[in-house]
């Protein structure tokens, strides 16, 4: 798909089905994974409990089990499932930070945009046709300054990943802007929990230890031995706001501009 020039609102001449057949795709995708409860598997309890087979499988084959974790990322953000959090945590975890920090970013950043193209492709070009006043002037100034913007909701984590692609979309962001800065704007957050990830490999290894000596006492089983691995020591409040801070050095450009302006036109 060719990016349009600027942000001036996408055309109305796309066919129907080139219109709305992405977002079907995408919406039967979603509904799919969740009816098989694939979306279950993106837990931490699952990766822990399947650590050394996963492991042996890497030392094996790292080639074909990085590729899939990509294609894996790809796919869960592109649809927007829940569980991309675990997966970064995941990638550091099964690979080393050194490995899963560059593949992540670049996962994420590929299924950003998918979701980005398919939700501008289909609602963005409807909401563009029949957006009244306020909303085409929140488009325009967005788009004054779409990269400071997209650092800002990027590094900032109070704002859901899918709900950021979709925002993009209907805001009319460049698609070069998007791209540039979603993979920019997510590099210290995927660091941040590729790093956690890594670090967790003593606690699985623990919790695996005692969880199969509580299997053989209890005689295999499972429903007497809880298996817990507690990662809410890992998103603290000083984490969140560093990532504040780099959010509002993102606007620091946006501000300067705008206090430029009003000193000249006084």
């Amino acid at each position: 798909m060719n990016e349009r020039p600027g942000c001036a609102p996408p055309g109305s001449t796309s066919g129907f089905v080139r219109r709305w057949l992405p977002l079907a795709a995408v919406l039967a995708i979603a509904g799919v994974a969740f009816a098989m409860g694939w979306h279950r598997i993106l837990s931490l309890k699952i990766i822990g409990m399947n650590y050394e087979a996963l492991q042996a499988l890497i030392e094996s084959h790292l080639a074909v089990a990085l590729a899939i974790y990509v294609l894996a990322y790809i796919g869960v953000v592109a649809v927007a499932l829940p569980g991309a959090l675990i997966l970064t945590m995941t990638g550091g975890l099964l690979f080393g930070w050194q490995i899963a920090l560059p593949a992540t970013v670049v996962a994420a950043t590929a299924g950003a945009t998918v979701l980005f193209l398919v939700a501008r492709t289909s609602c963005g070009e409807i909401l563009a046709e029949r957006a009244g006043p306020a909303l085409a002037n929140l488009r325009t100034g967005f788009c004054e300054d779409a990269l400071s913007y997209m650092l800002f909701l990027r590094l900032v984590p109070v704002f859901p990943f899918f709900v950021v692609n979709l925002a993009a979309a209907l805001l009319g962001v460049p698609l070069g802007t998007y791209i540039l800065g979603t993979f920019l704007g997510i590099i210290p957050g995927t660091a941040a929990y590729t790093v956690s990830g890594a670090g967790l490999a003593s606690v699985i290894e623990a919790q695996n230890a005692i969880y199969h000596a509580c299997l053989a006492k209890a005689g295999g089983d499972a429903t007497l031995c809880p298996y817990t691995i507690d990662t809410g020591a890992l998103v603290t409040k000083e984490l969140v706001f560093a990532f504040a801070l780099l959010g509002i050095v993102a606007l620091v450009p946006v501000a300067l501009k705008k206090w430029k302006a009003r000193n000249a036109a006084v």
